[in-house]
């Protein structure tokens, strides 16, 4: 998706600050969801960080009739598009609209050519059979993953680029900052495609980064400090103000 038209439907045009809920339950999520509404946010990621996938499968139908006009994006953890598309497309099939979904690994193979992508053609095919028409969020050269030696950034970026939507890479874990001449290799070997940086992302380094980046996954960044679950709502106005200006 081109840049541009990715934050004009968001209607900014600094980076889109998703943020990261990493989901206990209905009434967390909620709450949650609520916070980021009155900061300003124009849509949440749910995550089901601490149970199985299909414990978040209710959860996602309660929030989206709580909320059915909030951008709306999932991630079912550790699960690639393979498994998540079809559980996707079977939502929306019911009604319940999800409107993104972020991959932690979109399968994208830098040892093997460009045009040579066996996992990402078969999840591609997945995704179009599925009938799931949201935007496709892909895990690249991202924590947790295989690891991607810095030299292949650009064609792992490149690879990316004709499976996704949004690129999203990352730092090196969780509440780590990415490099920054990671990002702008990612910008670079990108093009106009939209990119997203989840991972150690705080009001004090965002700025940094908003020339490059389109979206901001977000969650430790802007929780109260030692709460992985609840965001504060002083450090998301922040994060807001000085990507915003």
């Amino acid at each position: 998706m081109d840049r541009r038209d990715f934050k004009n439907a968001f209607g900014t045009s600094g980076p889109v600050i998703l943020p990261v809920i990493h989901v206990l339950d209905s009434e967390q999520a909620g709450r949650n969801i609520k916070t980021a509404i009155a900061g300003g946010c124009r849509g949440v990621f749910l995550i089901n960080h601490d149970f199985e996938k299909e414990r978040l499968v209710p959860i996602i139908k309660e929030m989206r009739a709580a909320f059915p006009d909030i951008w709306l994006g999932v991630n079912f953890l550790a699960v690639t598009g393979k498994y998540a598309f079809p559980i996707l497309g079977q939502l929306q099939a019911e009604g319940c609209r999800v409107d993104g979904y972020w991959a932690d690994d979109a399968r994208m193979d830098e040892r093997r050519a460009e045009e040579d992508q066996p996992e990402a053609e078969e999840i591609a095919a997945i995704r179009t059979s599925s009938g799931w028409d949201g935007l496709y969020i892909g895990g690249t050269a991202f924590k947790k993953q295989r690891e991607v030696d810095p030299a292949h950034y650009g064609k792992s970026a490149r690879i990316a680029t004709r499976y996704m939507d949004v690129v999203v890479t990352s730092g090196v874990a969780t509440g780590h900052a990415a490099d920054v001449g990671k990002i702008d290799t990612f910008r670079a070997h990108c093009g106009e495609t939209a990119l997203g940086l989840a991972s150690g992302i705080t009001p004090d380094n965002a700025a940094q980064y908003k020339d490059a980046v389109d979206l901001f996954m977000v969650a430790t960044g802007i929780n109260f400090e030692g709460d992985f679950y609840n965001i504060d709502p002083e450090r998301l106005t922040h994060l807001i103000d000085q990507t915003q200006r």
